[in-house]
């Protein structure tokens, strides 16, 4: 599990080493694992429903596992994030899912540019 601690020193060296505005919205990437692409479409039918954008699946290098990759344009903080990540775990676990393997952020795109 993601740590609040971790989450607060990542939002401090993103304002420290970058002009984004981390505390306005962001696109708010989300991955989990699982080796069944059957069980990552079941949680990406979800996640859709849910007002995510699947971006997609893909097969790590060595073919034992995939990746679900999904984003949401959304303002965070560090607590509703660890709040989001909580919920996220869980959604993994309910799914059956190998893991929900963490997020990445960047600067969303202009309004209208994301496809659904």
């Amino acid at each position: 599990m993601i740590e609040l601690e971790k989450l607060e020193q990542m939002f401090a060296n993103i304002r420290a080493k970058t002009s984004w505005n981390i505390d306005g919205p962001m696109l708010w990437g989300y991955f989990f694992t699982d080796p069944s692409e059957e069980k990552l479409q079941n949680a990406a039918v979800h996640l859709k429903s849910q007002g995510y954008r699947f971006v997609g699946t893909h097969e790590t290098d060595d073919g034992n596992t995939r990746f679900l990759h999904v984003e949401r344009i959304e303002v965070q903080s560090p607590q509703t994030l660890f709040a989001r990540n909580e919920q996220l775990y869980e959604l993994a676990d309910r799914f059956g899912l190998e893991s929900y393997d963490g997020m990445d952020v960047g600067p969303a795109p202009p309004q209208g540019s994301v496809p659904n």
